[in-house]
């Protein structure tokens, strides 16, 4: 399940005001979210859950389900 934290961080980064957001959801399905603001989402999400990704685990984002995984991970780590 995609936590409404992360769902807000990156409806505010594409400036969006609501849309429908599923573990299965790819970047291609949502609205602005292109080649170029997918690295701005990342960032985003890093800052406000005060995070870093490696270069590989951002290749490796197929959805927005492995998105809300790593970020668990990493926060599960910082703990």
């Amino acid at each position: 399940m995609i936590s409404l934290e992360l769902k807000n961080v990156i409806l505010g980064e594409l400036k969006l005001d609501d849309w429908e957001i599923a573990e299965t959801t790819t970047a291609g399905e949502v609205p602005g979210w292109d080649s170029l603001s997918h690295i701005d989402v990342v960032l985003a999400v890093e800052k406000h859950f005060g995070i870093r990704f490696k270069s590989a685990e951002i290749l490796r984002l197929k959805n927005v389900g492995d998105l809300q995984r790593f970020v668990d991970s990493k926060l599960a780590r910082s703990r």
